[in-house]
């Protein structure tokens, strides 16, 4: 998976297949776009009408199947930094059907 070699070291943002948010830096993948994330956390966005916060989950070392990789990007980490995730609301992202 040479597209995602250069990702490597680098914060990226990966949506899963039942739509959860990870972020964290990649230490490996594969051909089959399993990652080796470290630093990792799930980011939990709350829908505007929800009165909880927004949260961000420590999940450390995490490794993501290939099958569940939905989208893979790279984090601007500034501005990442200079957001408050616990006031982010949004919908919820769905997720996906194998047929």
């Amino acid at each position: 998976m040479s597209g995602l070699n250069s990702y490597v070291q680098k914060k990226i943002c990966v949506i899963t297949a039942d739509g959860r948010t990870l972020v964290g830096t990649l230490a490996a993948c594969d051909a089959m776009t399993n990652l080796v994330m470290t630093t990792t956390v799930e980011r939990v966005i709350r829908t505007p009408d929800d009165t909880e916060p927004s949260s961000e989950v420590p999940l450390g070392l995490y490794i993501v199947r290939g099958d569940n990789v939905c989208t893979v990007g790279l984090v601007d980490e500034a501005l990442d930094e200079s957001i408050d995730w616990t006031k982010v609301k949004g919908a919820a992202i769905g997720g996906i059907k194998h047929i």
